[in-house]
């Protein structure tokens, strides 16, 4: 209990200090870093793109930055960080006109792992992600080394930072539950559901290649087939073609070849 209350603590004064940080100083670093060739290295999903959606895309990443306060707890962030946290930001909610995280002020970047009462040392470390709640509302914790991983070439299905924004999209409708109304026309809400406790059966089966994490809960399930979607989208559409087409509906993108 001892360790609950000073981890309480020790971060709450952590997201006082963040909370301080205001937009300028994040517009003032935008301003200074030409992002462009970070994301032609580091992000397939902007690579990828024609021309006239990679300046939409560069100019989403441009508006996640200037309003959102990134910091570093035993790391020092840099550019490289900046581009890939604010590409996962923008992958999920490309498709979509005009959105902005409302419940999100911080990214505090952590050097790696961290345990449940956000210690990066010590044993019991592994948590690669959260979106905080309570006190942490509005603010996000990502590893580092999974934030690096994810757009690298060991990724694979997984990506941490972009399944933790596409919790924050869940959560944008009041509800962390997988269905995310906001997104979703409601004639789709049944079919998603049953689509989801279909597959979380054949994934106890053995019988699915989703991360066996997907059947922790209809948020996870969702996050974890987001992550699919974005990293390996031709794959999943050969192997899953409703689950692809549904997610192509929800997060309004075609991402795989035709």
């Amino acid at each position: 209990m001892t360790f609950i209350i000073t981890g309480f603590i020790v971060f709450a004064l952590i997201a006082y200090f963040f909370l301080k940080n205001n937009k300028a100083k994040a517009a003032e670093i935008v301003a200074k870093s030409d992002l462009k060739p970070l994301l032609a290295q580091h992000i397939s999903f902007y690579r990828d793109l024609d021309d006239e959606s990679k300046l939409l895309f560069e100019q989403k990443v441009k508006l996640f930055l200037g309003g959102i306060t990134i910091e570093g707890v035993g790391t020092v962030v840099d550019d490289n960080d900046r581009a890939m946290i604010a590409s996962s930001a923008v992958i999920p909610i490309f498709g979509f006109k005009d959105w902005e995280y409302q419940n999100l002020t911080n990214v505090i970047l952590y050097p790696d792992t961290f345990d449940g009462e956000f210690q990066f040392e010590g044993e019991d470390r592994n948590i690669l992600g959260m979106v905080g709640t309570g006190y942490m509302n509005g603010q996000m914790i990502l590893s580092r080394a999974a934030l690096i991983k994810g757009f690298s070439k060991l990724a694979g299905k997984e990506n941490t930072a972009i399944h933790e924004f596409v919790h924050l999209l869940d959560k944008s409708d009041g509800a962390t539950d997988g269905v995310p109304e906001n997104l979703l026309a409601h004639e789709y809400v049944l079919p998603w559901l049953k689509m989801i406790h279909q597959e979380i059966h054949k994934i106890e089966a053995g019988k699915s290649d989703i991360n066996p994490y997907a059947i922790t809960n209809e948020a996870e399930f969702f996050a974890v087939v987001a992550e699919y979607f974005f990293q390996k989208p031709d794959e999943l559409k050969h192997k899953h073609p409703e689950l692809y087409e549904m997610l192509s509906t929800i997060f309004r993108q075609n991402r795989a070849e035709d």
